[in-house]
């Protein structure tokens, strides 16, 4: 017969197990009166229900509750889109740009997003995400570094050769919630151009694909994009930037079947292989915690 009391009721083993501790440590605590506990017969046993409420009591931050979709929101990549189809992992990818996949993160809709955040201070993300996050339970873990510039057609007609030579070309844009699109807004005015007073296509390419597919298609003489969409497309690359980019997981997520299905791609030798074989991508930081709630 099963003891009645079995489901009601931790041993001192089963908690101590259960906090990965010693049994001697668990009679400790009994004694000094800081774990709930009954003595019956000689016997210690702890309530069960009462030991979770006094494992909870003792945590911080901000509570988080429920389950959360099977996502990855944030800014687009190539080589991130293939890593969610190879890695059979069954996560979905809404990519609409850096700021966008932040909210929707925020917002609990997503199990982590993908982020360049270039930042005043020179950080890539780090500030960005203990601005909005605070002492939220996240990780921020780098995926790769990958090269940004200018995509140009093939043999660069027109002999662009930095931003400060776009003002009497067209130039296709990002949407406003794309980490690079404000970054390239900087970088222009830094050279003296206006952005909003660059000639170009109308409508925001919403991915890197669609920056890459507008110049080759001839909608425009250049964008500010990265180069493992250049090769595919048969254009010229200008590098200008390496940006750090980065996935922001919630830690409850971190070891779901899904996410764990991602993160062990992205630490085997397929992933650097097919990196390389993109071009414009250093893998040599994969997976490295670059900020561990707000603690960077």
């Amino acid at each position: 017969m099963t003891d009645p009391t079995a489901a009601e009721y931790l041993t001192t083993q089963e908690l101590a197990e259960l906090l990965r501790i010693k049994e001697r440590k668990v009679y400790d605590l009994a004694a000094s009166g800081q774990v709930p506990c009954i003595r019956v017969v000689g016997k210690l046993l702890f309530p069960r229900d009462e030991v979770k409420a006094w494992i909870q009591a003792g945590r911080s931050g901000p509570e988080v509750r429920g389950d959360l979709p099977s996502i990855v929101v944030g800014s687009h990549d190539p080589l991130l889109e293939w890593a969610l189809r190879e890695s059979a992992s069954g996560l979905a990818g809404l990519f609409d740009g850096s700021f966008d996949g932040l909210g929707r993160f925020l917002a609990r809709e997503a199990m982590a997003c993908a982020l360049h955040v270039h930042e005043p201070s020179g950080h890539w993300n780090i500030d960005t995400v203990q601005a909005a996050a605070g002492a939220l339970p996240v990780v921020l873990v780098r995926l790769v570094t990958r090269r940004r510039g200018l995509l140009l057609a093939r043999d660069n007609p027109l002999k662009i050769s930095g931003i400060a030579d776009l003002a009497p070309h067209r130039v296709v844009r990002r949407q406003e919630t794309a980490a690079s699109e404000r970054h390239f807004q900087r970088l222009a005015e830094a050279e003296g151009l206006t952005p909003d007073a660059l000639n170009g296509p109308q409508g925001a390419a919403r991915t890197e694909l669609d920056l890459a597919r507008a110049v080759a298609e001839g909608q425009a003489d250049a964008a500010f994009g990265i180069e493992s969409v250049a090769k595919p497309f048969g254009l010229d690359f200008l590098p200008l930037v390496e940006e750090r980019f980065d996935l922001l997981v919630w830690r409850q997520a971190w070891f779901t079947e899904p996410m764990q299905a991602l993160i062990g791609l992205v630490g085997r030798a397929g992933f650097a292989d097919r990196a390389a074989e993109l071009g414009g991508y250093d893998v040599g930081e994969a997976l490295r915690v670059v900020m561990n709630g707000s603690a960077p």
